[in-house]
């Protein structure tokens, strides 16, 4: 996916929070079919061609690095502020030459290379968009691609959320990109939503 069919596009997956809902457990480091979740979800992305991979990390960043396997990260200091931080923190990082960035969140690790590959085709023959935000039975999903013209907006939100408030107020730039993959909604936040996680076989051990 890289090349002059798509010009410099980014991954920037969020693992920096405290996994709070987890209680005592680390969600990004849990075992899901014999690898880490976070392991599962950096593996995808490096299949899937984007010109940079970042990973921001906060929250036990030395475990969360070491368990993503090589990968080039940035720390976010400021990771118990919420999501915003984080987001802020991966965007400021990326090169010049990035056209715009995916966001993914490291507890997702259902979304495979080829959603990847799918997203950056669509937001390639999109080129008035400014962002792209998969739809699965009419509910945001993820993940979000985000053109630079967005970037400075983004850059001025604030707590724990991410995009979703700078990509309402320019719903009119914004390609809805309709899917009926429920992995594009799958988080594993929960105990219970990763117990469910381990009876299914979407994620295969590559």
């Amino acid at each position: 996916m890289t090349g002059a069919s798509q010009p410099h596009w980014a991954a920037v997956i969020l693992a920096a929070g405290r996994s709070s809902r987890m209680g005592m457990q680390h969600k990004l480091l849990e075992d899901l079919h014999g690898k880490s979740v976070i392991r599962h979800v950096a593996d995808h992305v490096r299949a899937s061609g984007f010109s940079s991979v970042l990973m921001v990390t906060g929250y036990r960043a030395d475990e969360v690095s070491a368990a993503a396997g090589p990968i080039e990260t940035c720390f976010n200091p400021d990771y118990a502020s919420g999501m915003a931080s984080s987001l802020k923190c991966g965007l400021a990082a990326l090169p010049d030459r990035c056209e715009g960035a995916v966001i993914i969140l490291g507890d997702m690790p259902f979304i495979r290379p080829e959603h990847f590959k799918a997203i950056l085709e669509a937001i390639t023959a999109a080129p008035s968009a400014k962002a792209l935000v998969p739809v699965v039975k009419g509910e945001w999903a993820h993940p979000v691609a985000i053109r630079r013209s967005l970037f400075a907006p983004i850059m001025a939100v604030q707590g724990d959320k991410g995009a979703r408030a700078v990509l309402k107020a320019h719903a009119e730039d914004v390609l809805c990109w309709p899917s009926n993959d429920h992995a594009l909604l799958c988080d594993l936040d929960t105990p219970e939503a990763l117990e469910q996680a381990r009876l299914q076989s979407l994620v295969r051990a590559d």
